[in-house]
């Protein structure tokens, strides 16, 4: 059964930084592009980032550029999301998720329909 997992979200004061992980099961990461979406609550779920198959290509929201960074690990089949200088509204229940198609490119952050397989989520919260 395929399936990814997140973990590492938390209650965080604004400025503080989390490290979100995406691990996978039943299946090699190293076949998928990963995305990162988050839902705030009564919002729609919106793309974050994502990074190809080998980490190669990279994207990232404008909202979170410069502040977030996307990396995988393809030996421990974990995917990552760094997030510093937390903000309040970057509260969200956070996604990962995978796509076969291999889409994540520079200039390009793939939609939900692109995706295959989706995490649990995690909640993230940034609040004082």
């Amino acid at each position: 059964q395929l399936q990814l997992v997140e973990s590492g979200g938390g209650l965080v004061q604004p400025g503080g930084s989390l490290r979100l992980s995406c691990a996978a099961s039943g299946f090699t990461l190293d076949y998928y592009a990963i995305g990162w979406f988050r839902q705030a609550p009564g919002k729609e779920r919106e793309g974050v980032s994502c990074i190809s198959m080998r980490g190669g290509r990279i994207n990232y929201a404008d909202s979170v550029k410069g502040r977030f960074t996307i990396s995988r690990d393809n030996a421990k089949n974990t995917a990552y999301l760094q997030m510093n200088s937390l903000k309040p509204e970057d509260t969200a229940v956070y996604y990962c998720a995978a796509d076969a198609g291999n889409f994540c490119s520079v200039g390009y952050l793939p939609g939900l329909g692109q995706y295959d397989t989706w995490g649990q989520g995690t909640q993230v919260t940034v609040s004082s």
